[in-house]
């Protein structure tokens, strides 16, 4: 079993990243293989509307010239998708929009992302994470991915890097999103 888990942080290694790499260390624990993906930071183009996908239905975008292609294909080759995004003024980053408009489409015109369990983690300063949070979820429910819960919302008050280690509660979270994924992932393989 594969995990991908997707930073639209461009910090590599902020909070974001560490929301990441916190639920890995529980599913790694369970034998879960797990690979980071760093979308943020770097320049991507959002969905044309051109509908190439639409008309030609090879699994990517006829942008070629960013990370949004890669992404797909691992999100479609994994066996369950992570996305994290910091809270950019009550919403995700741009990479991450982007990556939602034209992967949305992509996969769920041919059902790649069909039934596979998925899960959000956002962070943000103070206020803001839920519109973000749902924002990740709306997409991971229209393609008909498979959401689990955890104690909390997988979110975490977090300003400057390190944060998360901090917040107690969000580490916590988390762990049992962690817990959660894990096991669903066995009931599911």
């Amino acid at each position: 079993m594969k995990v991908i888990g997707i930073n639209g942080s461009p910090r590599k290694d902020g909070n974001t990243a560490a929301m990441i790499r916190s639920l890995f260390s529980v599913l790694e624990e369970k034998g879960i293989e797990c690979e980071f993906f760093q979308l943020g930071g770097k320049p991507v183009s959002g969905c044309t509307a051109c509908n190439w996908c639409r008309d030609n239905p090879v699994g990517k975008c006829v942008i070629d010239n960013d990370r949004i292609n890669e992404c797909i294909s691992k999100m479609a080759a994994a066996d369950a998708v992570v996305i994290g995004s910091p809270t950019y003024f009550s919403s995700i980053t741009t990479e991450t929009k982007a990556l939602i408009d034209r992967g949305g489409r992509i996969c769920r015109a041919q059902g790649l992302l069909k039934r596979k369990p998925a899960a959000a983690v956002v962070p943000a300063r103070r206020a803001g994470a839920m519109y973000a949070f749902h924002t990740i979820n709306n997409f991971f429910l229209i393609q008909e991915m498979i959401v689990p819960g955890s104690s909390y919302w997988n979110v975490s008050l977090s300003a400057a890097e390190g944060d998360f280690e901090n917040d107690n509660e969000g580490v916590g979270t988390i762990k049992t999103l962690g817990e959660n994924l894990a096991w669903l992932l066995g009931k599911l393989n």
